[in-house]
């Protein structure tokens, strides 16, 4: 059983402050972008469609059943709600999905490339490597087949020609997964102008993987061959 720890009313305030910071960080803009919390086992509380996340208030915010279908609220639900209520279903101990346009992230999906080399042990530890979901046209039941073999497995998802999807615990664990996906886009971009970013080899990125107990980290993503990319990997693909 999901159990709330916070009114509903703290859960719209989060919800607004996260919308806010987003659209502050330039991680969206006009209408894009979306972001729920899962209140209990039947209803979802989300932000609406038609509104900049930069101008949403805590009485702006709609429930919606598992479906997808509005509850209540006096503006109309986003068009992605079954990206939420996908990973909902697949994943029990989701409590919270945020969607937005991070620049330099979604400038990777938009070049077909995940964030899949193993070059920040941060990254590493927190997300294990941020895969691509294959383009689904948005609003659309297509925008979650490319994401439902992935949402098992990883906590953060860039959508090929679309943006980054992360989600967690709450929503601010959601929120700070996708400042990392930035955070890591951007450093990769810059090793890549200087020449080439260069992975860790594999023994290093393995002990990376059993530090999360160390640091408390619960993350569904397991070291996989190429998921993330150890230096041994490129060297392979070399030859």
């Amino acid at each position: 059983m999901i159990r709330m720890s916070k009114s509903e009313r703290e859960y719209r305030e989060d919800i607004s402050r996260v919308c806010r910071l987003i659209y502050e960080k330039g991680w969206v803009a006009a209408n894009d972008g979306n972001v729920s919390i899962r209140l209990d086992e039947d209803r979802i509380l989300c932000t609406p469609t038609a509104i900049s996340k930069g101008m949403v208030t805590p009485e702006d915010l709609i429930t919606c059943d598992l479906a997808g279908n509005k509850v209540n609220g006096h503006r109309e639900c986003t068009t992605e709600i079954a990206m939420h209520s996908t990973i909902y279903s697949m994943r029990p101990d989701v409590r919270s999905v945020v969607h937005a346009h991070p620049p330099v992230a979604t400038g990777f999906a938009t070049a077909g490339r995940a964030l899949d080399k193993a070059l920040l042990p941060e990254v590493i530890i927190a997300l294990g490597a941020v895969p691509l979901a294959s383009y689904g046209l948005p609003g659309t039941p297509a925008l979650t087949e490319g994401m439902v073999p992935l949402i098992p497995h990883y906590d953060a998802l860039l959508l090929e020609n679309h943006g980054c999807t992360c989600y967690g615990q709450d929503v601010w664990q959601a929120f700070f997964r996708m400042e990392i996906v930035e955070h890591c886009a951007r450093i990769t971009f810059v090793a890549e102008m200087l020449g080439g970013a260069r992975p860790l080899p594999r023994e290093e990125v393995e002990k990376l993987f059993a530090a999360r107990t160390r640091y408390n980290v619960d993350s569904h993503a397991p070291m996989e061959p190429g998921m993330p990319l150890v230096a041994e990997d490129l060297v392979e693909a070399r030859r």
